[in-house]
């Protein structure tokens, strides 16, 4: 990386700042040069946040509650001590002061099933109200001023209860993380308006003690102050797919040129019959169109369409007295997220100081096999907490290289930092293989370790498995990066050789166990169906074929992808629109392969596009060619089940799946004992098609594990590979509006990915803080119901942060 090197010392010392530009957002560039190009995070933009937003909004009446004043109120829990305290105060008055170590000198324990997963404590304080009826307010606001010494990452949990369970559990109690500033008054809210609160039982506060990073005190404290209840104006919709009222929902980063272009409005009772696209810079209408209506499976929506409309520029779009953000229409308008989303990655980082964020951590982290031990401190951390997966840094390394191909001939630049990135993660793979077909594989974690061995908090126990399908997908990430990273030769030498070791690995643990070792359901390749499992084999053959030209590869690639074939519809159902294309679990086509979290539903078509290119005069090309033809045909079938929006439906159901028990318990994890009902229930809320079909906009899902970010970007990754080897514009639209859908286009309102666009959400993060970039899990459904749900309330794991989610994000950007 020399010149990457060289560049960041030359910007960092002004030399040729004034003349490199790295992107056109003058803003994001000066981060850029500041960070030395992503060597330290980001700075926030909290002024087009959600929280940002939402201050603005008018208050109609409120009444303080002042609940800090009265220390006798207050019920306390677990570790530490309440008191009152003048020390620090708002008014002048008594605030009420949370005191907890930072550490307790024991060992954290966890669940018996789960004992890494683990904390030192708790500090709970709650408030009773004594039933009070708080339904004529729909807000309450607090100041939070964290003391935590040496703490670079700070977090308190609000928590609200009602007394009243005749409706939905959910409806009656919540708790949400807020990631706050140390040592200043942070002003805090909490939407109330979706719960009960006909009987409030108690508010709180919380927060569970982690252990100490590298400059942590001993000590936390946090004073809270100024509780009041407030009535607003225009409060934020939470579920449903119709906006809120006044509003206009838009891509926030903006629309590709030559694009369909389109926005959705709820003028609510104002009537508008037209609408203008102002140019930003002259401040000019450059494009006036007619408001349609439009009628759908999900509503009656007014619909902005200006696709004609193809000059570059900065535009707003404006009808009546509604007028949005500003936004982009040109070409390369997803380049400023893919920094974006670097940094996130970058902030994820395990075993390396990340300034302003942690010191090097988690060194004393091992897994021990055959009598050897490997430190685990390496690639980045899974999500929020400081869990790690070892296959995920895989996935994101893929993308990651990915990326670097796509972009070095566009901009090297960015390239050689995706490729930088990448190498990070690669390291980490390959570290983490004891050389025989096992590879330490996951752990679950929440607590900051001391970094010294043989002390108190050490961990021995990361989990390490032999298993087939991570070793074919280790292969086919060690042959990719084996024919990208040609700087090396050493190193490429070393990854052809791995390459085919943990392939051979791979088809040995095959041949002897078969499909469906799967030992560990934490693991997100747990849920991997036989139909995936054999396409994952293929894909696997083909990057070692592409890479080496050795047939046995070859016939590899083509006699394994054999079983999926076998897996895809191919004749179409009964319902009105013939629908097939899609794929069962396996053979038996009992199931029909589904994602609720974690997805891999790419692989498919990534699997027969690699065969295409890998071996065109094969005999079996045509009916490769003619799978993704079905497939590409089936993602365009599903599109009218979400307009106007352009979100993928997660597929289709049969409605007797929940009889494969297999299938069922590897897909559902932690499912409740009425789970089967559930499933009909939830399936039953889709569209039916015929008698067993249902189509369903969101997964069916229970428990902790929801959110579609990953499964509809990784769904549009395979549209856009699709349209790309068809040639089909209406498939590469499709992968486009994933993209639109995530910044903004949704029923919400919100950009998925904090500082893209506007109105950018607080995330679950508790490790890490906010960071520019985080991805969330992804927004969710309603109850039993199929439709979007995506409230303010910030806990996991839809709202937790995920590098998924952002592996997936610059899979699919690069392909436009």
């Amino acid at each position: 990386m020399r010149y990457l090197t060289l560049l960041i010392l030359s910007l960092l010392t002004g030399s040729i700042s004034a003349q490199v530009q790295i992107c056109r957002d003058s803003a994001l560039n000066r981060a850029l040069i500041q960070t030395g190009l992503i060597h330290s995070p980001l700075p926030l933009d909290v002024s087009r946040s959600y929280e940002a937003n939402n201050w603005k909004k008018t208050i109609l009446y409120s009444t303080s509650l002042n609940p800090e004043k009265n220390i006798s109120g207050w019920q306390h829990k677990g570790l530490g001590k309440i008191t009152s305290s003048t020390e620090k105060t708002m008014t002048g008055d008594q605030t009420l002061r949370l005191e907890f170590p930072a550490f307790t000198g024991t060992r954290a324990k966890g669940s018996p099933s789960d004992p890494d997963y683990a904390t030192y404590g708790n500090i709970h304080v709650n408030y009773s109200v004594n039933g009070e009826n708080w339904e004529k307010y729909n807000r309450i606001e607090f100041y939070i001023y964290p003391d935590c010494e040496g703490a670079r990452v700070v977090n308190l949990n609000f928590s609200f209860e009602n007394e009243n369970m005749s409706g939905e559990e959910g409806r009656n109690h919540a708790s949400h993380l807020i990631n706050l500033v140390n040592r200043q008054w942070n002003r805090c809210f909490f939407e109330l308006g979706e719960f009960n609160r006909d009987r409030v039982k108690n508010i709180g506060f919380s927060c569970s003690v982690k252990g100490k990073d590298r400059t942590t005190g001993d000590t936390s404290i946090y004073y809270i102050d100024k509780i009041e209840l407030q009535q607003i104006e225009d409060p934020e919709m939470v579920s449903g797919w119709m906006p809120g009222n006044n509003r206009i929902v838009y891509s926030s980063t903006g629309y590709m040129l030559n694009d369909t272009k389109t926005a959705i409005a709820n003028f609510a009772n104002q009537h508008h019959n037209h609408f203008e696209l102002i140019d930003v810079n002259s401040g000019m209408p450059v494009f006036n169109g007619k408001i349609n209506q439009q009628k759908t499976t999900t509503g009656n929506f007014e619909v902005l369409d200006f696709t004609s409309y193809n000059q570059p520029g900065l535009y707003k779009l404006k009808a009546g007295g509604i007028e949005t953000q500003a936004f982009q229409i040109g070409e390369n308008i997803w380049e400023n997220s893919l920094w974006k989303v670097l940094n996130f990655i970058f902030c994820q980082r395990c075993g390396y100081p990340v300034p302003g964020k942690h010191g090097t951590c988690h060194t004393d982290l091992c897994a021990v096999h055959n009598g050897i031990k490997i430190s685990y401190g390496g690639g980045w951390h899974d999500a929020g907490d400081l869990s790690q997966q070892t296959l995920q840094t895989g996935d994101v390394t893929y993308s990651l290289l990915e990326a670097y191909n796509k972009l070095k001939g566009k901009n090297p630049l960015l390239a050689a930092r995706l490729l930088e990135e990448a190498e990070w993660g690669l390291e980490f793979i390959l570290r983490t293989r004891f050389g025989d077909g096992y590879r330490a594989s996951s752990v679950g974690l929440l607590i900051w370790l001391d970094g010294m061995f043989n002390t108190l908090d050490d961990i021995s126990t990361v989990r390490k498995q032999n298993l087939a399908f991570n070793n074919f997908l280790y292969a086919g990430y060690e042959a990719y990066a084996a024919m990208t990273i040609d700087r090396d030769p050493m190193l490429q030498e070393y990854l052809v050789r791995v390459a085919k070791e943990d392939f051979d690995f791979a088809i040995q643990r095959h041949q002897e166990k078969g499909y469906g070792e799967f030992l560990y359901m934490y693991e997100h390749g747990y849920n991997t169906s036989e139909s995936q499992y054999m396409a994952t084999i293929s894909w696997a053959a083909s990057m070692l074929f592409k890479l080496t030209k050795d047939k046995k590869y070859a016939e590899a690639a083509t006699g394994y992808i054999r079983f999926t074939l076998d897996c895809q519809r191919k004749n179409p159902l009964k319902d009105k629109d013939k629908t097939k294309g899609f794929f069962y679990r396996d053979k038996s086509r009992q199931s029909i392969v589904h994602y609720i979290h974690q997805s891999r539903e790419q692989v498919f078509m990534q699997a027969m596009t690699l065969l295409c290119e890998t071996q065109p005069e094969h005999p079996d090309y045509m009916e490769w060619a003619e799978s993704i033809r079905l497939y590409g045909e089936y993602l365009k079938g599903l599109m009218i089940y979400t307009e106007p929006y352009g979100m993928l439906p997660s597929g289709i159901y049969h409605i007797d799946e929940h009889r494969d028990s297999l299938g069922f318990y590897r897909l559902h994890l932690f499912p409740p004992e009425n789970a089967k009902e559930l499933y009909i229930e939830q399936v039953t809320k889709g569209t039916r098609l015929d008698k067993e079909h249902y189509i369903k906009r969101f997964p069916v899902w229970f428990g902790i594990f929801n959110g579609n970010t990953a499964v509809h970007l990784s769904t549009g990754k395979a549209a856009a590979l699709c349209g790309k080897f068809l040639n089909d514009e209406t498939l590469l639209n499709i992968g486009r509006e994933q993209m639109y859908w995530t910044v903004g286009k949704n029923p919400f309102g919100q950009s998925l990915i904090y500082g893209e666009g506007h109105n950018y959400p607080q995330m679950d993060s508790f490790s890490s803080g906010e960071m520019v970039g985080e991805m969330p899990v992804g927004i969710r459904s309603l109850d039993n119901e199929d439709i979007p749900y995506w409230p303010q309330t910030n806990n996991a794991c839809y709202k937790e942060v995920w590098v998924t989610s952002a592996g997936k994000w610059i899979s699919l950007a690069i392909e436009y």
